[in-house]
């Protein structure tokens, strides 16, 4: 509108931040969201994305940034002053992120972009907009190890002051068993994703693959969008990926949140990017319970995990 203000995303997040607290969850057909999602459920179930558009699901701190890098330089020729016009959620827009104004919604993020456009969601399969699939979007997944997984989203947890208060390690450790966390049951999402893969021409990728064979990993995910890069293009993308350089490029290491809303200081929003760093954060004993309660949620499938041990 004419004379309306036009803020940066960290202006506008800065800007906002005292309205930013805690958001309690509440269910959404059995899932807990963040209230502010919840409360705009009718709109995100209604939104109708365009056929070129990708989408790039996940739980919660299972690789979702590094994919959002890897597709959007995928898409740019490996151009890296290009995937700096502006940092990740302001590219990539968070489909179900609606928070007070003046911060952009995901939703209306998108309606400023033309297609294709690389959304991110962490909605669990049952719960994506049916549009997705009426219009044949590409998806790319990515499931992350169980146990990194937690260890990721718990310190994710501590330093977000948007999240639920995650409490004690252990404590957390029961909540995540029990499918209590924002975005619900890890297994349930990793579960249904995979059961509709082939259906729904689902692109599903491992972490622990990524973080084995980047340049592999890259190579699937450039194939699956219908591109043909050079091996010197791509050779860049897997440098530019690594998560040494994306730790320290503000477009995509989450600098531009706030310190008062990412608390840094608790722990970086790039933390380690490792494989087995659980073996740091579990006792044997939680171990032990974790992989048999794992066990039993996980005998209707055969998604090829790495091993828990």
């Amino acid at each position: 509108m004419p004379g309306e203000e036009k803020l940066s995303y960290h202006e506008a997040i800065e800007r906002a931040s005292s309205s930013l607290y805690r958001f309690p969850l509440l269910p959404v057909r059995g899932i807990p969201l963040m209230n502010h999602i919840a409360n705009s459920w009718d709109t995100i179930w209604a939104f109708r994305p365009d056929p070129s558009d990708i989408l790039i699901a996940t739980y919660p701190k299972a690789g979702t940034t590094w994919t959002q890098e890897i597709v959007d330089l995928l898409l740019h020729n490996g151009d890296a002053d290009a995937c700096k016009r502006a940092p990740t959620p302001a590219r990539s827009p968070f489909l179900e992120i609606v928070s007070p104004p003046p911060i952009p919604s995901g939703i209306d993020l998108m309606k400023n972009m033309d297609p294709p456009r690389i959304i991110k969601t962490h909605l669990p399969f049952q719960l994506l907009p049916p549009a997705f699939w009426e219009n044949k979007c590409k998806t790319i997944y990515v499931a992350r190890n169980a146990k990194d997984n937690i260890v990721s989203y718990y310190h994710f947890d501590c330093m977000n002051k948007t999240q639920p208060e995650p409490g004690p390690w252990e404590g957390y450790i029961s909540k995540f068993m029990r499918g209590e966390l924002a975005w619900g049951s890890w297994y349930d999402h990793v579960k249904g994703y995979w059961k509709e893969r082939e259906k729904r021409n689902i692109l599903y990728l491992f972490y622990e693959d990524m973080k084995e064979n980047p340049r592999r990993e890259v190579e699937r995910i450039m194939k699956y969008l219908d591109l043909s890069l050079s091996d010197e293009v791509i050779s860049r993308i897997v440098e530019l990926t690594s998560f040494e350089i994306m730790k320290e490029n503000p477009m995509a290491n989450y600098s531009c949140i706030p310190t008062h809303v990412f608390d840094n200081s608790v722990s970086p929003f790039m933390r380690k990017g490792q494989v087995g760093d659980w073996r740091n954060h579990f006792t044997p004993e939680q171990s032990k319970m974790f992989a048999e309660d794992y066990d039993k949620k996980m005998k209707d499938v055969n998604i090829p995990f790495r091993s828990l041990i």
